[in-house]
């Protein structure tokens, strides 16, 4: 049995996909999933398709105007309810045996049923996160594709009202003591700071605000820079947004 066999065998495979896409995980465990990942062919499927689904909504979910306070408080607790199920799923990964007289499943198709039931659950949040996230009335502006280079992840700039937000999955966290800083680019002109600093979360994940409007700026760009950012990019654009 090769070491990716026997790390699925013994993994919850798709227990923690649900919870991965969330962010809802520990960064332990994330780094933890992210190393089975490399191995578990089972597990890349699982998040492959969550995340199509969780990318798929915020645009297909009705836009209804929410107060700030509001729509915090429903998606914290929302993420918490995921985190939540993701810790259950994972007790319950070994209490999943065969009745006498039944045939012996692979150890894994228990907990995989739990973790179906989990996805489900997941995909329902995932709607009520987008459709609360984006609920600033009828307009849900451009998604622009960006580009994502010399790290893993993807990355969308979506536009509305003259005012972006950058939504990025699975993005490489920033090298150790540095942060990640926005900058935005008028044509034949040097990039200027955009005032913003970000890092990910456990999976990679973070949305992020854009305050200075967009007019006349034709690249939104970011670059991994020292704590505390630089008044000028020291590094290649790892994320290059066309406006």
């Amino acid at each position: 049995m090769s070491d990716g066999e026997a790390m699925s065998g013994a993994h919850d495979c798709g227990g923690d996909a649900a919870a991965y896409v969330l962010g809802a995980l520990e960064p332990a465990e994330a780094d933890a999933f992210r190393r089975h990942l490399e191995d578990c062919a089972v597990c890349r499927d699982e998040v492959e398709a969550l995340e199509g689904v969780v990318k798929a909504l915020p645009m297909a979910a009705p836009q209804m105007p929410a107060p700030r306070e509001l729509r915090r408080s429903v998606i914290r607790a929302v993420r918490e309810d995921a985190a939540r199920a993701g810790r259950e799923a994972r007790r319950r990964r070994w209490s999943a045996a065969p009745r006498p007289g039944w045939p012996s499943w692979p150890a894994w198709h228990g907990p995989r049923v739990a973790a179906g039931a989990l996805a489900a659950a997941v995909v329902v949040a995932a709607g009520v996160i987008a459709g609360i996230e984006a609920g600033t009335g009828g307009d849900t502006g451009r998604l622009i594709q960006a580009r994502v280079v010399g790290i893993s992840g993807t990355a969308q700039l979506r536009v509305r009202d003259g005012h972006g937000e950058l939504i990025l999955r699975r993005l490489t966290p920033p090298p150790r003591g540095h942060v990640y800083e926005v900058w935005l680019k008028a044509p034949n002109a040097a990039p200027v700071p955009a005032s913003v600093l970000f890092s990910v979360n456990s999976s990679g994940a973070a949305d992020v605000g854009l305050p200075r409007s967009l007019k006349g700026v034709s690249q939104v760009m970011v670059t991994p820079e020292p704590d505390g950012g630089s008044p000028a990019p020291t590094h290649t654009p790892v994320i290059v947004a066309p406006v």
